[in-house]
């Protein structure tokens, strides 16, 4: 696939199967700067936390809700990335969240089968018009833990979740089921790829048992008619101002070694979609 947005022939292909992968989406050079500036820097690792996984590992994150000036804002609001989001959802997006996803060699968790609105339902969401964009800072490999999707489980509809460890895991007794009728894929990714994927996308991964590890950035869109009905600790409707993909160099290049310095974290103890859930689990 040629680097750029993604055409509107690939619509077809994200309704039927709920992703689609953008191969070659961003250069070397660019996810080489990335990867180092995400792996050399302290706010980010300082800002990281855990949540664990119900089988003895703990999947390590870093959580932002707006994207900002720096070089991980300039991915999340480049043309390539954000015209993808707007073709898939039928117009204008804003900037949900934004996470970088630390499985490192060994000791990465695993993530329980989940949706992305199974969470996001809690925030007022009312419709599932929202896609994510996973970007490949790492090769990621079955080895070291790829995302792995039922393809088509978007048009199952939203399910129930509840607590797996520190994770919302969705109704097993439907994944079962799922997984007898869809294809699972392992979304095996070279560094640069993008995967978009529907909110109601079933997904998962396995813990990093790996010498190599498997970082991601993942940006994550609302369709602006979908604005949330209250407040949550993501935000409503933002005006995005896009950029130009050759804003991540000169972004990059100029900021380097100080990336993170004007990113408005999202602390552990304010992400409560996984504590809204765990209050409606009967004891």
């Amino acid at each position: 696939m040629a680097r750029g947005p993604l055409g509107n022939q690939i619509l077809s292909e994200y309704e039927r199967n709920g992703f689609v992968i953008a191969r070659g989406m961003f250069n070397r050079e660019e996810i080489d700067l990335l990867r180092q500036a995400a792996k050399e820097d302290r706010d980010l690792d300082q800002h990281s936390f855990g949540r664990a996984d119900g089988e003895g590992g703990v999947v390590r994150l870093s959580l932002w809700n707006h994207p900002g000036d720096t070089i991980y804002g300039m991915f999340a609001r480049c043309e390539s990335i954000v015209n993808s989001a707007e073709m898939l959802l039928g117009g204008e997006v804003y900037h949900y969240h934004s996470k970088m996803i630390m499985k490192d060699a060994k000791v990465g968790g695993a993530w329980a089968w989940h949706q992305d609105y199974g969470y996001w339902y809690e925030n007022g969401v009312l419709f599932p018009d929202l896609t994510s964009a996973f970007l490949a800072v790492d090769p990621a490999t079955r080895e070291n833990g790829c995302m792995q999707v039922l393809s088509g489980s978007h048009r199952m509809g939203r399910l129930d979740h509840i607590l797996t460890g520190d994770q919302a895991g969705a109704d097993l007794e439907r994944v079962h089921e799922a997984e007898k009728r869809l294809l699972l894929v392992y979304v095996e990714m070279d560094p640069g790829d993008v995967l978009f994927f529907h909110a109601n996308l079933l997904h998962r991964s396995d813990q990093n048992r790996s010498h190599k590890p498997r970082w991601a950035m993942i940006c994550c869109y609302n369709a602006a008619r979908n604005d949330p009905y209250k407040e949550a600790h993501h935000p409503r409707y933002t005006p995005l101002l896009k950029v130009s993909d050759a804003a991540i160099l000169e972004s990059g290049l100029k900021r380097f070694g100080n990336s993170s310095a004007a990113v408005a974290w999202l602390e552990p103890q304010k992400d409560q979609s996984a504590g809204k859930l765990a209050s409606k689990v009967r004891p």
